[in-house]
Order: C-alpha cells, then structure tokens, then sequence
C-alpha cells in the first residue's frame, strides 16, 4: 500500500469555503453537510428531495480487492444533509456484485456439510465467501490525522494483509463506522460503531491492535456443525441459495432439518445478534441495483458516548476516511486523501 501526499486544509479556510454560494463548487476533498426542511426517509433509494440540496464529494477508492474487473477500484459519492438533532449520509458506490454469501455451510454430493472458504485464505483474508462492507472512521482527538488524514493509523505486516490500525499516542481516539452487509446492515438496519485507540499489535495479546468494540455488541455469533450438520437454520427452511438468508436473525432460529436440503443447498453458519447501545446508534438502509451500493445513515449529532464523534460545533471541520470492501475480510478500497466535513453555514 502506498501513502499519497495528504491534502490539508485549514479550518479557518474550509469554514469560509462553506459559506460560499449554493452553486459555487465544494472545496476540494470537502463534504458540505446542507440543512433539511425534512429528514430523508431510510429506505435505501437517495431519491429524497433533501438529498437534492446537498453537494456530492465524489472521491476514488483503489487498492482494494475484486470492484470492476477485479482491480480493485470504484467511486464513491458522499452527501450529507442535518435535519433537527440528526446528521444523515447519502453514500454510493459501484459494485458489479452484491455480496452476502458469508461463509456459508453446503450440503455436498454424499450428503455431509462443509463450510465454504476462499482456498487462498491463510488466515483473516476471505476473498471469496464473504459480504460487502463499507468503513468510514473519524478523527476525535488524533492531531496526526488531523493534519494528514487516516493513513496515520494504518501499519502495515502485522499480522493480517493491509496490517493493523491504532493511534499514536495513548489517549487519542477514533470513531468507526463499520458497515457489515451480511451481520449488522441487511439483518438489522444497523452500522457497527466502533472505536480507535493506541493499542499496539501483540499476535498472543492483541491481535486486533488499537480496533475495538464499543459497548453493546456483539455483533453475530458462529456455529459449529453438531453431529455432522449445521446447529441452527431459519425458521422458513429455505436454502439461502434458493429464497432464503446466509445469515439468522437472532431469535429466527430453529433447530436443524437435514431432510429440507439437497446436495447443492448452501445455509447459513452464523446468528445475527442485534446491537445495543452505544455500538448499536447508527441506523441504516441499503440497496443493491444495477451494479451499485445505496446507503442511506443515521446518527445523532451528539451521543455523549467517548467512542463517538460529536458533531457538536458547526464552526469545525471534522476529519474521516472512506472505504469499500467488495466482498473482502480486509482488502478494502480505499481513498488516501485528507477528508473533511464541514457544516454549511
């Protein structure tokens, strides 16, 4: 991965960029979150009149896996609109694929299950049987990112392809907003919100580095084949092949029957679990068509939580980072300038 020269900006100049006029273009690498009359409606479309208003910040993703003719690149476009205590984001990309088929178990030939796994994946890199996703992460208290943007938390052959992510300095955070397709987006309407801090790498200890878990999760649960065959399937005992889901909503679970399925069946091997709490305060709803991502978020402006960024001064430039997966564990697409936003006056 390589690092690009960072585009900064100062507050000062990015605070007089958004009181230009409404057609005067954005600031370079600059989303302008617009005032609504009304909140758009979460349903995956864009098509609200709020979003109307809103100025695009179009960035290019790249260096990631599989996107159009498997090089790893895509598009995406960012609007953001402020309707009463909530800030909302309108986010698009292309995506030739929709991916959902997170390592499922399929019935074979012989009539046992296997799960299926991408045969290249040596640990923590499934290219194959995995879920679109998206991340976003937001500078708190970093000045480093500040200045320089979200490639400063990236360390690179520690332990995973595209490496680890921590702060410099311990007591510095960052927020993550971490959309999983086929655990927290598609089952629940949720973003898994989670947090940044200066942990370093430890393969015994700390795997994951300074990436961690606000409170409220977790997210989705495995299962293990009991006897042979999966432990759970959904309540409709549908394949998720032919009419049914590759993940179970928490509570639609049933036991397993073998005699439902057929060689070629794929079903899923984990349980949704439904986030609380502060982990659980970003809603979404996304769409799949034509070869793109819609998504449409929510969030409060100020959730009080230390995880969380609080959008509580419109005055201030609020640097994050984007990225996309396509149907990638880690290799995300990703943009490498210094991001902002900032509220239109």
């Amino acid at each position: 991965m390589r690092i690009k020269p960072p585009f900064v900006l100062t507050v000062a100049a990015l605070a007089l960029a958004a009181c230009s006029t409404p057609d005067a273009p954005a600031p370079a690498n600059t989303l302008i979150v617009a005032r609504a009359a009304a909140a758009p409606t979460l349903d995956g479309n864009g098509s609200d009149a709020a979003w109307a208003a809103a100025k695009p910040l179009t960035i290019d993703l790249e260096d990631g896996a599989n996107f159009a003719g498997g090089k790893g690149e895509t598009k995406a476009t960012l609007k953001s609109v402020v309707a009463g205590d909530m800030i909302y984001f309108l986010i698009q990309y292309a995506d030739p694929t929709e991916s959902v088929q997170r390592g499922p178990y399929q019935k074979q030939a012989d009539g046992s299950w296997v799960k299926l796994k991408d045969p290249k994946d040596k640990g923590g890199d499934d290219n194959v049987y995995y879920e679109d996703k998206w991340a976003m992460i937001w500078n708190i208290n970093m000045p480093d990112f500040a200045a320089k943007g979200c490639g400063v938390t990236c360390h690179l052959d520690q332990g995973k392809p595209y490496g680890n992510k921590y702060a410099t300095k311990p007591g510095e955070f960052g927020d993550i907003w971490h959309a999983k397709g086929a655990r927290t987006t598609a089952p629940w309407g949720l973003v898994d919100d989670q947090y940044l801090d200066a942990t370093r790498y430890d393969a015994k200890t700390q795997p994951n580095a300074g990436r961690k878990n606000e409170p409220g999760g977790p997210d989705y649960r495995p299962f293990n084949l009991v006897g042979g065959k999966p432990e759970f399937m959904h309540k409709d005992g549908k394949a998720a092949n032919a009419g049914g889901t590759y993940w179970i909503k928490d509570g639609d679970q049933v036991p397993f029957d073998d005699s439902k399925f057929k060689p070629g069946d794929e079903v899923a091997s984990y349980l949704a679990l439904q986030l609380k709490g502060d982990r659980g305060d970003i809603r979404i709803s996304s769409k799949w068509a034509n070869g793109q991502w819609t998504h449409e978020v929510a969030r409060k402006l100020v959730t009080g939580s230390q995880f969380d960024v609080q959008f509580n001064d419109m005055s201030k430039a609020y640097a994050f980072g984007f990225a996309a997966f396509d149907n990638a564990q880690v290799r995300h697409a990703m943009n490498y300038d210094t991001l902002k936003l900032v509220f239109a006056k």
